[in-house]
Formats: structure tokens, sequence, C-alpha cells
């Protein structure tokens, strides 16, 4: 009689991504560049995505996309959008709004 081979659970590779959101807060009007027009000062939500770096005893996440949500929180709008922007550039943009 044959013995049956040993079945081993298959590993299984993921990708586990998540999606974080912020608030940013300009106090002046702002460009991003691919903007068409300048946005008006106040509160904007923003979407980070993220996936993740697993290591043998550590889990970091590495951002790989931003989206900005147009028009501003309290803002009346007649559409809603979220624009894909580099985040190294809105960080640029709220570093200028920062300074006098």
């Amino acid at each position: 009689m044959q013995e049956a081979p040993s079945l081993a659970p298959a590993k299984v590779a993921t990708m586990t991504s998540r999606t974080t959101q912020t608030v940013v807060h300009f106090s002046a009007p702002f460009r991003l560049p691919d903007f068409d027009t300048l946005q008006p000062a106040g509160d904007y939500r923003v979407d980070h995505d993220e996936e993740a770096i697993e290591g043998a005893s550590w889990l970091a996440w590495r951002r790989v996309g931003a989206f900005i949500h147009l028009p501003a929180i309290g803002m009346r709008g007649s559409t809603q959008q979220m624009v894909p922007i580099n985040p190294a550039d809105l960080g640029a943009a709220l570093e200028k709004d920062r300074q006098p």
C-alpha cells in the first residue's frame, strides 16, 4: 500500500494595502502642479494609499498614491472630485502656505 504524500499548506502571497485619510489646511489660495485653477483656502481631505512592506519581524507601510478631494470641506460645488496628487507637491504647497 502506498502512503499518501504529505500536503503542507500552500504559502499564499498576500498584498496588504490600506487607505488613510487626513485633513490638510490652507490659509491662502494655492495651486498644485497639473491643477488648472487656483484652489481656495480651506480644509481639504487627502487619501493616502499605502502597501505593506513585510519584514521578518516588523511591518511598515509605503505610500503608493495620494488623492485630494475637491472642493474643500464645507464648500459647495456642483461636482465632487478625487484628484491624484504627488505627496511631495502637497508637502511643498503646505510649507509655502505656512510661510509669512
